[in-house]
């Protein structure tokens, strides 16, 4: 009878190890999957965090390259060409006038040096920066993005296969930073 209660007893013992074992490993195995799902999410938060630093530090290196660019004199002296011909859509809104630079219409994206300036209308007449306008010539290469925003495939009036992005950097633009045309802007 001795016998049989400490071989019960021991049994028990060893069962109750086993149990105890056996969840704690559970418990650790639900516990590594929620840190694992805790860390995804962690890590697609900071991912998008550190696009939108990158993209923040991007635009304000662009607008310092390109403020000087507010004084059309400047955009002159610069190599960008004047156009008479302000674009705008009804129901859409407008671009304003494309001042290009055809030495900076080639295969390349900088983006310190944007293929065309974006003006607008201003008051009294004047003519003021709204944006600008990145035009790479397709000749091949990866479709470029500015950070993670892919470029529209063609869009300008040129005779080569091209991409092109508009940046609403100097004017808020309802439709998106990057949309094409934008409602607050008009032609005469």
């Amino acid at each position: 009878m001795k016998m049989n209660l400490f071989f019960r007893t021991s049994l028990l013992a060893v069962l109750m190890m086993a149990i105890v074992t056996s969840c704690k490993k559970e418990i650790k195995n639900e516990t590594s999957e929620e840190n694992l799902s805790s860390i995804s999410v962690k890590s697609m938060a900071s991912d998008a965090a550190a696009e939108r630093d990158a993209q923040t530090e991007l635009l304000k290196s662009i607008r310092s390259a390109t403020a000087k660019f507010h004084s059309t004199i400047q955009a002159i002296e610069a190599g960008y060409v004047p156009d008479e011909h302000c674009v705008s859509v009804p129901g859409l809104g407008g671009m304003g006038y494309h001042w290009v630079n055809p030495s900076l219409v080639d295969p390349v994206f900088d983006a310190l040096k944007p293929e065309a300036l974006l003006y607008a209308p201003g008051p009294g007449g004047n003519l003021r920066l709204v944006g600008l306008e990145y035009i790479v010539i397709n000749v091949g290469q990866p479709a470029p993005t500015f950070v993670d925003q892919p470029f529209d495939v063609g869009g300008t009036p040129i005779p080569a296969s091209h991409w092109s992005l508009h940046l609403w950097l100097y004017e808020n633009n309802p439709s998106g930073l990057f949309a094409p045309f934008n409602p607050n802007v008009s032609c005469p």
